[in-house]
């Protein structure tokens, strides 16, 4: 199983969560709260969470291109939410075999 952990710095987090939920709900399977949610997307789960000054991601794929995946459409629809400011993506990624 591969796996990413990804961290964005910004003082919008909650509201970000919220409109990334609200647009992927459209075509794949959604929970979330103010804070928290689980997105159902159709290479593996995601869970993000946000704090005072950071949206986290957590997601987990059978395979790494379903990682790659999984990040590129976050960076995608997160950029567009978040055009008035500059965003900058930290990942981690790794397996279960590390």
């Amino acid at each position: 199983m591969f796996h990413t952990k990804g961290t964005v710095k910004t003082a919008h987090a909650a509201k970000y969560l919220q409109q990334l939920c609200k647009h992927f709900a459209h075509k794949v399977e959604v929970s979330y709260s103010m804070t928290e949610a689980d997105v159902a997307f159709p290479m593996g789960p995601c869970k993000m969470r946000a704090t005072d000054d950071e949206l986290q991601f957590h997601a987990s794929a059978l395979k790494a291109e379903g990682i790659e995946r999984i990040k590129g459409i976050i960076i995608n629809h997160l950029d567009r939410f978040a055009w008035r400011e500059t965003i900058s993506y930290d990942w981690q990624d790794f397996n279960d075999a590390d």
